[in-house]
């Protein structure tokens, strides 16, 4: 495994993390159940339903302690997993031999723009495909999106329309020696 400038991994291969069924995800995880502190009530206080998950094979790590439901508790840390995955592991990507994946093309309109949201599904697998797609373009949004085919403003407006998306690529930019998309 490789830095990608900021400690984060690479890996190589590729497995499908974000895709997977929930009990298939939190098996790959360290599950921690705590008591969570802060308001909530007594019910709070006095039982573990604050969620910790710690995926082995990627080392990223998540907590969900707003509710006072171990189960909503645990879905909200899947969910946060997930995001986390798309955000900051990254697969190879060959450019020469790179199709899109059929979830990617699912989120592509007959018009060539991309056009999946927050609350969909699919979300998660496109903000990680895209990023492996970026991160193997060296960053640079127009050539990505050319392979993706969208325009560059298609993929930019997509980035910039998720605080925490917009953040990793700038961040991802910066480790790359460029400057930060505005």
């Amino acid at each position: 495994m490789k830095s990608d400038g900021d400690g984060r991994f690479i890996t190589a291969g590729k497995s499908d993390y974000v895709d997977l069924a929930d009990r298939d995800l939190i098996s790959q995880c360290e599950v921690d159940i705590y008591r969570a502190s802060g308001p909530g009530g007594q019910k709070r206080n006095k039982t573990g339903s604050a969620v910790r998950l710690r995926h082995k094979p990627t080392g990223q790590t998540v907590t969900a302690t707003e509710s006072r439901s171990q189960h909503e508790n645990r879905a909200r840390a899947l969910k946060r997993l997930r995001e986390s995955i798309a955000l900051h592991v990254r697969r190879q990507v060959s450019l020469e031999e790179y199709r899109l994946s059929d979830v990617l093309k699912s989120c592509i309109s007959s018009a060539s723009k991309l056009c999946v949201g927050r609350r969909d599904y699919r979300y998660n697998a496109a903000v990680w495909e895209i990023l492996d797609v970026l991160y193997a373009c060296e960053m640079q949004v127009s050539t990505a999106a050319g392979l993706l085919g969208i325009s560059t403003s298609n993929l930019t407006n997509f980035l910039r329309e998720d605080t925490a998306l917009w953040r990793r690529v700038n961040e991802m930019r910066t480790a790359a020696g460029l400057k930060a998309l505005k």
